[in-house]
């Protein structure tokens, strides 16, 4: 009596399914790195901002632990949808939208005025 060969097509079903996994775990990846929440905006707005050449400016500093430093002021600062930005302080809450353009940064608010920075480096 013969029996049966399946070890080709076992091979053939190994060989589909590392394959496809290999091909789940590149997408996977690029997707969890392409998320807002991997840190990106963190790490763009992270460090020394001024508004001007002035040397006198205030100095913005945002921490990645979520304070930021206005001039002395203390405060937090935290992400929303759309590219916006939380700025909590003890004298007044701000949301803005941030754009990025090298080591340029733009911080829009809901009325339309505008802060320009230019990272300390």
């Amino acid at each position: 009596m013969m029996r049966p060969n399946f070890a080709p097509r076992a091979a053939s079903a190994l060989a589909i399914f590392v394959r496809e996994s290999r091909l789940t775990v590149i997408a996977l990846a690029i997707l969890l790195c392409g998320m807002p929440g991997c840190g990106g905006r963190s790490r763009d707005v992270t460090g020394k901002w001024h508004t001007s050449e002035d040397a006198n400016a205030i100095v913005w500093e945002f921490s990645e632990n979520g304070s930021v430093l206005i001039g002395n002021t203390r405060g937090r600062y935290s992400f929303g949808d759309n590219n916006r930005i939380k700025i909590e302080t003890p004298f007044a809450t701000s949301v803005y939208q941030m754009e990025f353009w090298g080591d340029r940064m733009i911080l829009r608010e809901v009325n339309g005025s505008r802060f320009e920075f230019t990272r300390i480096k």
